[in-house]
């Protein structure tokens, strides 16, 4: 809704800035290198309007951009490179395609490592490995559930379900068990009181079959009393989309979804023909499979023909970018509109305040901090898939970061990529300026995990005085904090009466009464284990007589951004 009176303006103006820079040869399609990439000129001044949460207007569909058109810094961009070659070399997984994107600006798109590398889960490899390519071709896994909500809410804009509808409703058969007051809302935001997970595979010889036996399986708990991730919510759904739509789920989605957006490598079942341009996932003697390449990981997927409402999409970073542009530009993108702004609304508002730390739209995952990182904020929605993907969407700042990985090839008995996704998150996130006040540049307490970082200024007070500064901070609500103290000898400290955590929305000012006899003054910057927010800047620190504090620093940076 916001962009709406922007829309028709900038339609015609970014349409010749595509035209222009789709013929620019700096975005010609690079090979894929695990060499250290050709680091381009540093850009040494932010963009003086698009800082955090003011992003400007946003393109109407997605384009190859300068970094600067974006609003955005170029250096953190350009270590995404580091950050994800030094993780393939952890054996963490064998190649990656990452994508970001601001405004409609692709800023960053990049293909690192191999798609196929392994023929089996001992270790072997190939004699002619497969180079992970921009378009490569993924199993997305369990992005394939915000396909599936996407579709049950165009059926809910004709007026053909209701979120608060018993599923029993479109599905009689599944009035058993205890679950006759499940809802289709139950269902998209996984409180329904299912188990995480049955072996749907090992259950009878069809898909009919196997999906009887998830509309008879019993509930865990009463419905809406806990939130329990589980994949029987997206089978039951996309069951529903089919009996109203009176379509399979693949057809429903290709119809309504990725057609009109012209998503033209995501499929279901791809065919035989693409699969040199797919990357591999894992090797299956379980199932008696062997390596499970060009076909859906998920075994239960895999037992419903391909076709579920929880696993089986293959998609590319570029056409995963129009879903999430789209979600962006409420519901639109270029011309086509998918949804509806206010059904956009709906699938990224919390639906669940009960569960703080299970923070979820329809569908999508809304601020996980676990997996968003520093983009991480009220407005940050996505996914993760088992195979390695992930997408996040600020549309705070209509930034989009996609990190497609094949972690599970050629086992998923592998360390966990959610560092690589934290990682990336807080790289985009950094690239995003922070405007200064002032002319001076601001000091910024950086990113890091276990981390206590101090930022130090020697006073010599012989009555009360006043501190004053100003502060900027999105800090890990409850997790990470920033505080204020005060010593008189340098070795024991006092709190001042002020800690920050979460978010300060914007530039505070603060003045805060200091004792006679302190001698040092210090911002103490704490964080956990995992997980950092965009990060703390303090700025104009005097005392109040004006005196400018000059501060020591143990990991604290000058930052004009």
């Amino acid at each position: 809704m916001k962009r709406r009176l922007l829309y028709t303006v900038t339609c015609a103006a970014i349409s010749a800035t595509i035209i222009a820079l789709v013929t620019t040869p700096a975005f010609a399609e690079q090979k894929p290198s695990m060499k250290k990439q050709n680091k381009k000129h540093v850009q040494e001044q932010p963009h003086p309007t698009f800082s955090w949460g003011s992003p400007g207007p946003s393109s109407p569909v997605l384009h190859p951009g300068s970094v600067k058109g974006a609003g955005m810094m170029e250096e953190p961009l350009n270590d995404i490179d580091t950050v994800i070659e030094s993780t393939i070399n952890d054996d963490v997984m064998p190649g990656a395609v990452t994508f970001v994107a601001r405004q409609g600006h692709i800023v960053q798109h990049q293909a690192y490592g191999n798609a196929v590398l392994y023929q089996d889960d001992s270790g072997n490899e190939l004699n002619d490995p497969i180079s992970m390519n921009k378009d490569t071709i993924f199993d997305v896994a369990s992005l394939s559930k915000i396909f599936t909500t996407i579709a049950a809410m165009k059926l809910y804009e004709e007026g053909q379900l209701k979120l608060d509808d018993p599923v029993a409703n479109y599905i009689p058969e599944f009035s058993q068990n205890g679950k006759e007051h499940v809802t289709i809302r139950h269902l998209m935001t996984h409180t329904s009181g299912f188990t995480a997970w049955v072996p749907l595979y090992t259950i009878g010889d069809a898909r009919e079959d196997r999906l009887q036996y998830v509309f008879e399986y019993p509930l865990d708990n009463e419905p809406g009393t806990t939130y329990t991730y589980s994949d029987l919510n997206m089978i039951t759904l996309a069951a529903i989309i089919e009996r109203l739509s009176g379509k399979r789920l693949d057809d429903f989605v290709k119809d309504n979804i990725t057609d009109p957006l012209d998503m033209t490598n995501t499929m279901y079942n791809p065919p035989e023909t693409l699969k040199e341009r797919i990357a591999a996932t894992e090797y299956q003697p379980s199932t008696n499979r062997g390596l499970v390449w060009g076909e859906v990981h998920d075994e239960n997927a895999w037992a419903l023909d391909g076709v579920a409402g929880h696993a089986g999409v293959f998609s590319t970073a570029n056409d995963l970018a129009k879903l999430g542009h789209m979600m962006i530009n409420d519901g639109q993108y270029g011309n086509v509109q998918i949804l509806q702004p206010e059904t956009v609304e709906l699938l990224a508002k919390n639906q669940l305040p009960q569960f703080p730390g299970d923070e979820h739209g329809l569908g999508w995952e809304v601020a996980q901090g676990w997996y968003m990182d520093a983009l991480s904020d009220t407005s940050a929605i996505g996914h993760t898939g088992f195979t390695g993907t992930s997408i996040v969407i600020n549309r705070n700042n209509d930034t989009i970061a996609i990190l497609l990985t094949n972690r599970v090839h050629p086992t998923r008995d592998t360390v966990s990529t959610n560092p690589a996704r934290r990682q990336l998150a807080r790289q985009v996130a950094d690239a995003i300026p922070v405007s200064i006040p002032g002319k001076e540049d601001a000091w910024f307490a950086g990113y890091g995990d276990n981390e206590n970082r101090t930022l130090t200024a020697n006073v010599d007070l012989d009555e009360v005085t006043s501190v004053s500064f100003d502060t900027w901070f999105r800090i890990e609500q409850a997790y990470d904090s920033g505080t204020m103290e005060i010593s008189e000898d340098g070795e024991n400290w006092t709190s001042a009466g002020i800690e920050f955590t979460g978010s300060s929305d914007g530039w505070q000012s603060h003045e805060i009464q200091i004792p006679a006899e302190t001698k040092h003054i210090r911002f103490n910057y704490q964080t956990d284990a995992s997980t950092n927010g965009r990060g703390w800047y303090i700025a104009n620190a005097r005392l109040d007589n004006g005196t400018q504090l000059n501060f020591t620093s143990e990991n604290w940076v000058r930052r004009n951004y």
